[in-house]
């Protein structure tokens, strides 16, 4: 089969299209899907670069994110036939373990993400435990199908499961236009808070506003914490996601309602911060991290997606074959929405 593949770590020059061979069914709960689309992530970008702690088996497929057709099933699976149009829950845990058998899958000591630790989705083919799919909603497109799963999962954790996110607070994102951060804005909405995003592009702050962020602030310009305490009456945000890290760290903070939560699923500016930790306990604030999500809240995501409650922003769709163009714009910053890959037509 045809995949983009990492040939070495060492950034987007290791990315290679190739003919590499197609997976198999390895144990009875598995399905092997025949991708149509797959989506871009930050974390394509950390994983050309090379993860600490992950030894890559090169070449190693790259994504994911993915949407395509059951093409064929393990003995043991049930519920799921060829043909069907499935979506990919990227997060693949044991389904043993202690905190599997307690819903909490991320936790897992086997966890692992396609295209992180094992191999991706801008294939032709990829093969994942049937607890991995759902239907892809009437309705919904192979590029928005593809480009649901990561960010909308992992947003809803933050907001949703982790945050407890309740209806008339306020929640601060940075960096507006990312998958994840458009998809906390959706969520925040759906679950009925105040949002206000942040950006250094004031057509990204306009576009955040036309899917219904109530404030914009364009954080290369004006004092975010300052704003955000004039926004809402010296209160603070009850709720800021923050996963750009150093560079905005000490803002989220002080941009904190007293009792307010800090959430982040990432550092994008690097991995070490520094907190002041008399205001920590003196503010009563809770600082708390988040991965992905869960089988129940993939789920949970799906039937909203369903309902047309949630749809990812498409930024642009190419083919497979220019697929390093799109890591580019990726890297760049530039995108406003997902951007996705078609793998085939």
């Amino acid at each position: 089969m045809i995949a983009l593949t990492l040939t070495a770590t060492g950034g987007l020059d290791q990315l290679k299209l190739q003919e590499v061979p197609a997976p198999e069914i390895g144990a009875p709960d598995q399905v092997r899907v025949r991708l149509h689309a797959a989506a871009l992530n930050r974390l394509d970008l950390w994983v050309a670069d090379g993860l600490p702690g992950i030894t890559y088996r090169f070449p190693h497929v790259m994504g994911a994110d993915g949407a395509g057709v059951v093409e064929s099933l393990g003995g043991a699976v049930r519920g799921f036939a060829a043909g069907d149009r499935v979506l990919l829950n990227p997060g693949v845990s044991c389904g043993a373990c202690d905190w599997c058998q307690a819903g909490d899958q991320p936790l897992c000591p086997g966890f692992g993400v396609l295209g992180e630790h094992r191999a991706g989705t801008l294939a032709e083919y990829v093969v994942v435990p049937a607890r991995n799919l759902a239907r892809v909603p009437d309705g919904m497109s192979w590029a928005e199908a593809a480009a649901f799963p990561l960010a909308t999962l992992t947003a809803w954790r933050m907001l949703i499961t982790r945050a407890q996110l309740r209806p008339g607070e306020t929640v601060l994102i940075w960096g507006i236009g990312g998958g994840v951060a458009l998809a906390a804005l959706q969520v925040a909405r759906e679950a009925g808070a105040r949002v206000i995003v942040t950006s250094s592009s004031d057509a990204k702050l306009a576009a955040a506003r036309a899917l219904g962020a109530d404030h914009g602030l364009n954080h290369a310009q004006v004092d975010v914490p300052r704003e955000v305490k004039a926004l809402t009456g010296r209160r603070g945000a009850d709720v800021v996601v923050d996963s750009v890290g150093p560079e905005t760290w000490e803002r989220s903070l002080r941009a904190l309602a007293r009792k307010g939560r800090l959430v982040t699923c990432g550092g994008t500016t690097g991995p070490m911060v520094t907190t002041d930790v008399r205001k920590l306990f003196w503010y009563q604030w809770t600082i708390m991290g988040s991965t992905m999500g869960t089988d129940a809240e993939f789920r949970a995501v799906v039937e909203l997606a369903g309902r047309g409650r949630l749809r990812p922003p498409i930024d642009s769709v190419v083919p497979l074959a220019r697929a390093r163009e799109a890591f580019t714009r990726l890297a760049a910053g530039a995108q406003t929405g997902k951007i996705v890959i078609e793998v085939s037509p």
